[in-house]
This record gives C-alpha cells, structure tokens and sequence, in this order.
C-alpha cells in the first residue's frame, strides 16, 4: 500500500512539473510579402469609382493540390485562403459579388414569384434589378511549401526558422467575349520560434 501511495505521489509531482513548463513558443509578425514592399500598394486600397460585378466561380486549393499535399486538407487550409482572399477582394472596393449557387438563385425567384402573386407580405420588384457577372473568377493555389531550419548556439539555444510559401492564380474570364486576365504571384512567411 505504501508503494502505490509512493508511486502515485511521484507520478503526480512529475505530471505537476510536466504541465507547468514551456517548451516552446511561438510569435506572430507582422509581414509584408516582398511585392509589397517593392511597390507602394495604398493608392489601390481607398477606390472611390464603379464597381465591376463579378462571380467567383472557385476560390481555395484544388483537389489536386490536396491529392498532392494531404496535409493541406487534414490543416484546413484552403478554408483560410479563400476566407483571406476574398476578404481582401472585398476590402479594395471594386467589385460588387454576385451569387453562383443555383439553388439561391432558384429562391430568389420564388420569392419574386410570391410577391407578384400577393401570397407575401413584402412586395419585391426583382425586375432589372438582378446583377450579372461582367466577369468569372477562379481564385487557385497553385504552389505549397513549408521548410523549417533549425539553428543551435550557445547564447540563444534552439531557433527554429519556419518558411510558409504559397502561391495563388487568380484568372478573370471576360463574360461577354470568354477573354481571360490571368496573374499569378508567390507570396512567403517567416516564423521564428
């Protein structure tokens, strides 16, 4: 009996000290990818014009990129892209979204079908008033990287370096003329931990 109470003291002084230790930590940056800091990007943010309807038709990381790194998938990435990119589309203030699900679609006529047939309470008047897209776009992670590189000294100990690489196409198809505007760029992250 005195064993066990022996065993579990110890083992309850172990876990103690386990849990109350730091192995590690890690920082957030602030960063800014180097396109940014080539070229001054402000004068794009504070669009005041006209706004171009568009369609995002896909947006995120294929499912070949997926086939390609599971670990995208299993790490929910491509959540984060999409959620970061169209944010961001949003924020320059050029483009008014316009709906791609069918099934919204098909909803919003039947609501304009109920209010023209007076069984609703709101009165709607979709005629003229439905946004088409001038373009469709396709927002894809192309490229996928992270390397880590680990330093020891004597003054700092272990210093890991993470490098976050990933690339996204961003493709404008014309709606009228099928006429397409592509651009692609890499961006890259450095965590220090």
């Amino acid at each position: 009996m005195n064993k066990i109470l022996i065993l579990l003291t110890v083992c309850t002084l172990f876990f103690h000290k386990c849990k109350g230790q730091t192995v590690g930590s890690t920082k957030t940056e602030n960063y800014k990818a180097s396109f940014e800091t080539k070229i001054d990007i402000s004068q794009f943010m504070d669009y005041d014009g006209p706004q171009i309807p568009i369609q995002i038709l896909k947006c995120g990381i294929s499912d070949e990129m997926y086939e390609q790194y599971p670990e995208l998938k299993e790490k929910r990435v491509g959540l984060g892209v999409a959620n970061i990119t169209l944010e961001y589309l949003e924020n320059l203030n050029r483009f008014q979204f316009t709906e791609d699900k069918t099934e919204i679609k098909n909803r919003m006529v039947k609501q304009f079908q109920a209010s023209q047939a007076g069984i609703s309470q709101d009165k709607l008047d979709g005629r003229g008033k439905i946004r088409l897209a001038h373009y469709f776009v396709e927002i894809e992670c192309y490229d996928y990287s992270v390397s880590e590189d680990e330093t020891i000294n004597l003054k700092d100990g272990v210093k890991n370096l993470l490098v976050t690489r990933i690339g996204l196409q961003v493709r404008f198809t014309d709606a009228e003329t099928g006429t397409i505007i592509a651009a692609s760029g890499l961006g890259e992250a450095k965590t220090t931990r």
